[in-house]
């Protein structure tokens, strides 16, 4: 009689502010290629939701069956934030990747009530690329983001800033201290929209916090897939190898 092995540890994507999940592609790929780690991205649907609709629609959309870890990239954090402050069965941890559970950039929120004027749909691929991608920008990560933020109606990237402009009014902050799943942050050495003092804030309220520091940019997954498969590799088969132990 033989014994079958448990399935492969199963990591969950929840995508920056496209929602697409069109730009995991290098990440996973990179990550299938030194592990048995399976992903499952979650993309969003192209409406103007907020935090709290967008938190229906992951959660019923979670694995029912096996247990895995959450990935929450940039826009994503307070989503992966209200998870583990009251996290589903199977949730084993969480991943954060230049993500915040604050505003990041709280000087700008009296500015939410003038995003009506803000041309999503005409910005330059410039201010794109400086924000975003800079100093590791190329041809290839360059027409990725333009194709996937091509996918989402200007009204949609406008309601989800304004979400994050508005995470003050509604602080997830309280709630996700008081959970306690381990965390791995991943920080970018050279991310231009979350400030690194970010992390420090995610350290306070999450004590036992790893955090990694990557060369890339804002879009680190995207920039250094490599660096970031090999950061949630260990972390990942590191809460394998405890929970064997215990």
């Amino acid at each position: 009689m033989s014994i079958s092995s448990p399935a492969p540890t199963l990591l969950v994507l929840l995508p920056g502010m496209d929602g697409t999940a069109r730009l995991f592609h290098r990440f996973d790929a990179a990550l299938r290629a030194q592990t048995a780690i399976e992903t499952q991205a979650i993309a969003y649907p192209a409406a103007p939701l907020d935090y709290a609709a967008l938190e229906a629609f992951v959660r019923a959309r979670l694995p029912q069956d096996r247990p895995f870890v959450v990935l929450a990239e940039s826009f994503s954090g307070p989503l992966g934030a209200a998870l583990r402050a009251d996290p589903p069965p199977g949730m084993r941890a969480l991943i954060l990747c230049c993500a915040f559970v604050r505003n990041p950039r709280p000087l700008l929120t009296p500015l939410r009530h003038l995003l009506g004027m803000v041309p999503f749909g005409a910005l330059p691929g410039f201010a794109l690329r400086q924000a975003l991608l800079a100093p590791y920008a190329t041809p290839a990560l360059q027409a990725e983001l333009t194709a996937a933020l091509a996918q989402v109606p200007p009204s949609v990237l406008r309601q989800r800033l304004r979400a994050v402009l508005e995470i003050p009014e509604k602080d997830t902050s309280p709630s996700f201290a008081r959970g306690s799943l381990p965390v791995l942050y991943l920080r970018a050495r050279h991310d231009r929209l979350v400030p690194p003092a970010n992390a420090l804030q995610i350290l306070c309220l999450a004590p036992g916090t790893q955090l990694v520091d990557i060369d890339a940019p804002h879009m680190l997954l995207q920039a250094a897939p490599a660096a970031a498969a090999d950061a949630v590799a260990a972390f990942v088969n590191g809460l394998s190898a405890a929970q064997e132990s215990d």
